[in-house]
């Protein structure tokens, strides 16, 4: 009996050793450039501890090593493999794109079947297919189209607090709402007004599988680094009544809009188009200019054999669309109004430029007009190097790949398949061999005379390559709009509370400073109102020149007076 029970002990010692001991060595036994790992929960110990936010240990892994170009860390019990070298992201992410086609999928798909019709989780065949059926959706032309939904939103948003003094608000939470009009009105064929109706169905339904708590957090984890043991407890992304919301909406849309004739131009009526092959990817060159942080779309995305579009297939894109693009849009315009509150001059700047715009458009701002603002461009361009959303990104190898070594003293290191390799987008962005003073808010990086010195390859807050973030237009326009319109009518400023330098906090699951993004919004007097009491004051007061002009430039210069 007691050797059996010994056995048994040692089976357990022997399978805990295999199973949990082992994993943590996988790049040391490989001889790879690597980073300290425990077993369980490999390199992401601080993470864990809550010590770090998930962007620093990232940060941490890249700035270890210098001069490797590629250091192995594990992400949990998963080796990662960061590549640091912008030559070997570039020969990964495209020249060697067919051993690096697919992200670290959710292969989720007997117990999420909407996830699984998801760009983000299809792979191989499949997901080129899919990238050539919906690229046509995110051109230039598409997004014209779509412009003036986008717009009314802002409109409305900025219109929210018009009539109140000053108030303070939280940024993300109100972005959130934001966000959630834009997909609701572009992608799903729905107007709703969240600021002035926060209950609506559409933004709680939406708010469910945006809100990235803890148990969600834990769950996403187990699906991406354990998916057999996802499929057995049979954990979704998308819950029962979500999905059903949302196809039951989806489908209500499509059969009025057939039998009823309608057309809008919206994400639901494109994938409609695309269903009966009639979205094609424009072979002319497009005229407008839409920004430095645009990402082009590759040969794969302008393929002509597409994917035959079922109604759930049209789901899982509107679905997948809202999932991507509503905490990242929040989260860069959070960011975006917390620089601008806490670099005034900047603000300033980009306010002269949107006063001169609207009053050469007094009764709308047209698509190309802001598409070619470029201060504006260049404001959202710094706070997406600086704060991106997408803090980095994975390729997963999908066939054994071979890194020669190009330096001396370096090794081969030998890419197994279904190992995950890292670009590490935040940390190339802060990088001062790129950027110099990497930390500082300085939206003349990329100004005309300046944006030619960007390394190429070291600004990537879209990716890279053929499986590039595929609705950066839309992001891009969408940020762009909201603060052309925000700006307009508010000045941005920091609260009691603001943090500043600002750090990100290792108790929140998304990138958030500490302290939260509240911030105060005050009203701008109109540009005529400023001028008809500075003309009064200077007649009352008998005012010299000198002090004429001088009052003059200040009401000129957008700061709100009470």
């Amino acid at each position: 009996m007691f050797i059996y029970f010994l056995l048994g002990i040692i089976a357990s010692l022997v399978y805990v050793y295999y199973k949990v001991v082992k994993p943590s060595k996988y790049w040391e036994e490989r001889d790879v450039v690597h980073v300290k790992s425990w077993p369980i929960v490999g390199s992401m110990r601080d993470f864990v501890l809550k010590k770090k936010h998930i962007t620093e240990v990232s940060i941490d892994v890249y700035k270890q090593y210098p001069k490797a170009r590629c250091v192995g860390y594990m992400h949990f019990t998963t080796p990662f493999l960061m590549l640091r070298d912008l030559e070997l992201i570039k020969k990964v992410t495209v020249k060697d794109f067919d051993h690096f086609h697919d992200h670290l999928a959710f292969d989720n798909t007997k117990s999420d079947p909407l996830l699984s019709k998801s760009l983000v989780s299809l792979s191989g065949d499949n997901w080129r297919r899919m990238r050539a059926t919906l690229s046509p959706a995110f051109t230039s032309s598409k997004m014209r189209n779509m412009y003036h939904l986008m717009s009314n939103c802002a409109e409305n948003f900025a219109n929210h607090f018009k009539g109140k003094k000053q108030v303070t608000v939280e940024m993300k939470e109100v972005f959130s709402k934001f966000a959630n009009d834009v997909i609701a009105t572009t992608a799903f064929g729905i107007a709703i007004d969240s600021m002035d109706n926060p209950d609506n169905e559409f933004f709680k339904m939406g708010s469910q599988f945006t809100n990235l708590g803890f148990f969600t957090t834990v769950k996403l984890f187990i699906m991406q680094l354990a998916p057999r043991l996802a499929n057995l407890l049979r954990l979704q992304v998308f819950t029962e009544d979500v999905s059903s919301f949302f196809r039951s909406l989806v489908k209500d849309n499509i059969r009025e809009r057939e039998s009823r004739g309608i057309v809008r131009p919206d994400l639901i009526h494109l994938l409609m188009e695309a269903r009966k092959g009639r979205l094609k990817h424009e072979t002319v060159k497009e005229e407008a200019v839409e920004g430095f942080a645009t990402v082009e779309e590759s040969q794969i995305g302008k393929n002509t054999i597409q994917m035959e579009l079922t109604d759930d297939h049209i789901v899982a894109q509107a679905l997948a669309f809202f999932f991507a693009g509503f905490d990242t849009v929040s989260t860069a315009a959070s960011f975006m109004a917390l620089e601008l509150a806490l670099n005034l001059d900047v603000q300033k700047r980009l306010w002269n430029e949107i006063e001169d715009v609207r009053q050469h458009y007094p009764d709308g701002v047209p698509y190309e007009a802001l598409n070619s603002m470029k201060y504006l461009d260049q404001v959202v361009c710094e706070t997406l190097r600086l704060w991106p959303p997408g803090f980095q990104t994975d390729r997963l190898c999908v066939k054994d790949y071979v890194i020669e070594p190009i330096n001396p003293k370096e090794k081969v290191v030998f890419v197994e398949k279904g190992t995950t390799v890292v670009i590490p987008v935040m940390a190339l962005h802060r990088d001062p061999q790129y950027f110099p003073e990497p930390n500082k808010f300085d939206p003349e990086r990329f100004s005309d005379e300046n944006k030619s010195k960007i390394v190429p390859g070291s600004y990537l807050p879209f990716g890279l390559g053929p499986r590039n973030c595929i609705g950066s237009r839309f992001a891009l326009l969408e940020i762009k709009i909201l603060f052309f319109h925000l700006m307009s009518k508010f000045i941005i400023l920091p609260d009691d509370e603001t943090q500043f330098p600002v750090t990100i906090s290792p108790k929140k699951i998304n990138m958030a400073p500490e302290t939260g993004f509240r911030l105060g919004l005050k009203p701008r007097i109109p540009a005529v109102v400023r001028l008809a009491r500075t003309l009064e004051d200077l007649k009352a007061s008998s005012a010299t020149t000198d002090s004429h002009e001088s009052v003059t430039l200040s009401a000129h210069d957008g700061t709100a007076q009470n």
